[in-house]
């Protein structure tokens, strides 16, 4: 028994729960387990390194809602009851989708403690989702007119500032760790395009290069001629492989507020970084370029993802080619 457990860390042998009697292991019975506990074992044998760390974060968080909302609970008191109950006390403080989401997290461990013969029904079946009314919800791009506006009131001055790091993102429609990452030598001046080659790690105190968010992230955009030559004069002089932007530490907070001011002083409607992103991708759209393009500028995995995130722009102008449609075939006669 001690070799054993001299094999494995204290944490792990704790979580075993292995009993040592008459020579034998008798493994803890799981049906008089406290829920969390076995959902906790379940994160562990299932999720840890086989999902990403931000996927993983959000079961611990579930985690953390079960031992708060139900901390006697035990798997075999597991009833449609008490689980219902579980689910309402925690809609109380969340919006129905995300009541959702935990709902699904619970359910993939019930099911697995049910198909394992752990408790007799699987309590989950049928259900009921509620959750607290959605806070109204935020804007998320602005329109042509409303950008112009902004663009207006940025103090473009001869010298690099935050207000043209909103400007490039607005026309190039990066992400904000991608923008924070360029160089001078990321510009090419003569072909009018921008290599986004890294993302910039603004978490941590010291911040540095780190990998794009995925490999379709690393990729050229094209610039307008006016953008071109502004940043052909800013950049002159400045070192070749370092940040143009950074200087310190960076908050996105700081650049949200310093935004909000911005969009206030322009009386349109205030949005976060990540909003001219898809500023820059809706105005494409509504110009009529493809989506596969708008996907490979953004630097999007698949045109599924950029599908999905503008779904409501794209079913906009699909309503309007049905009205182009109907007038180009009218002309056949």
């Amino acid at each position: 028994m001690y070799k054993i457990k001299s094999l494995l860390d204290n944490n792990i042998w704790h979580k075993f729960a292995i009993y040592y009697q008459g020579g034998s292991f008798m493994t803890r019975k799981k049906s008089t387990q406290l829920f969390y506990h076995y959902f906790e074992d379940w994160v562990e044998l299932y999720k840890v390194n086989s999902v990403r760390p931000i996927t993983l974060n959000k079961y611990y968080v579930t985690l953390a809602w079960l031992i708060r909302l139900a901390p006697k609970l035990q798997l075999c008191d597991l009833t449609r009851q008490s689980y219902q109950q579980l689910i309402n006390e925690y809609a109380q403080d969340h919006e129905r989708q995300t009541t959702m989401d935990f709902h699904h997290q619970l359910k993939s461990c019930i099911v697995d403690a049910f198909e394992e013969g752990e408790i007799k029904q699987n309590p989950t079946r049928k259900a009921v989702i509620t959750g607290k009314r959605p806070a109204p919800k935020k804007v998320k791009f602005l329109s042509q007119f409303d950008v112009q506006k902004l663009i207006h009131v940025m103090n473009l001055e001869t010298s690099l500032n935050w207000d043209w790091f909103l400007l490039l993102i607005l026309k190039t429609g990066l992400r904000f760790s991608e923008a924070l990452a360029i160089t001078p030598e990321c510009f090419d001046f003569t072909n009018q395009t921008l290599s986004v080659k890294y993302s910039w790690d603004y978490r941590h105190t010291d911040g540095s290069f780190q990998p794009t968010k995925n490999p379709s992230s690393v990729r050229q955009i094209q610039l307008d001629w006016q953008i071109t030559m502004q940043f052909s004069q800013l950049l002159h002089g400045l070192p070749k492989d370092q940040p143009i932007f950074v200087h310190g530490r960076v908050f996105n907070a700081s650049i949200n507020r310093h935004l909000k001011v911005l969009c206030e002083s322009a009386e349109v409607p205030v949005l976060s970084i990540h909003g001219l992103r898809h500023t820059h991708a809706s105005l494409l759209l509504f110009a009529g370029v493809s989506v596969a393009s708008v996907a490979r500028r953004l630097g999007h995995a698949n045109m599924a993802t950029t599908q999905s995130t503008y779904l409501h722009i794209i079913q906009e102008l699909e309503s309007k080619d049905g009205e182009r449609i109907m007038r180009e075939m009218s002309q056949l006669v």
